[in-house]
């Protein structure tokens, strides 16, 4: 290689080590940690639970309509929100006892959203498309109906009225189902206007059935006493 080759080389080898440590130095535009604004691969944001939407009172339905928050429709959705939630409370209390209607009640969870989709669409505003996806059908109420009757039959006959009790898991199942009986009250009004579905009320009565039916199976499984009602002002 003559001189001038060897120079040339040697140069373009000095250069390139220069730009390579220069790039380097430079803020990274993909790097999570960057403080540029510019940057083009930026972390995605989470989006904010709270809107603001309903700050005046108000609330949207799933067809869009904008009603107030103590409308009809809204009451029983909290109702049925507050139901769910119970529930919830009666699982957790069921596995730590073992019994084996967890998955039963999972799903009534489930459903009990379905209901709550059919609540909040409100057939006057609703349109044919979103009646197709809310739309709910007598299938669950049949389903349930079989629950009742299986464990009905594991019961000793009721004689007498019992109290809320037999158990922490028995306890919280008739909480569940005093709040259900609400929820079916409050879906009244909005079927009798044509709003709603008559099988998700026809789903909720039967399903303060199969609560009462449950809690007190659950405490027969678990051996606990259940509390029989006594008039207090007998001698």
């Amino acid at each position: 290689m003559s001189p001038a080759v060897f120079r040339l080389a040697a140069c373009l080898q000095r250069r390139r080590a220069a730009a390579t440590a220069w790039l380097w130095s430079r803020p990274s535009y993909c790097s999570t940690d960057s403080d540029s604004s510019n940057a083009k691969t930026e972390k995605p944001k989470t989006p904010k639970i709270y809107t603001k939407t309903g700050d005046k009172g108000f609330s949207s339905t799933f067809t869009g309509e904008r009603r107030r928050k103590d409308d009809d429709v809204f009451e029983a959705l909290g109702n049925t929100d507050e139901l769910t939630s119970a529930i919830g409370l009666a699982v957790e209390f069921s596995l730590d006892q073992g019994h084996e209607f967890e998955a039963e009640l999972c799903k009534v969870q489930c459903v009990l959203q379905d209901i709550g989709s059919n609540i909040a669409t409100p057939i006057s505003s609703a349109r044919e498309s979103h009646l197709k996806r809310t739309a709910f059908s007598e299938k669950p109420v049949i389903e349930l109906e079989k629950w009742i009757d299986r464990y009905t039959e594991h019961l000793p006959p009721l004689t007498n009225f019992i109290l809320p009790s037999g158990g922490k898991c028995s306890a919280t199942l008739h909480l569940a189902r005093s709040i259900c009986r609400r929820a079916e009250r409050s879906m009244v009004c909005i079927v009798r206007a044509g709003e709603a579905d008559l099988n998700a009320a026809r789903y909720l009565n039967r399903l303060s059935d199969y609560l009462f039916t449950l809690a007190r199976y659950a405490a027969m499984k678990e051996g606990k006493k259940e509390q029989i009602y006594k008039r207090t002002n007998e001698d």
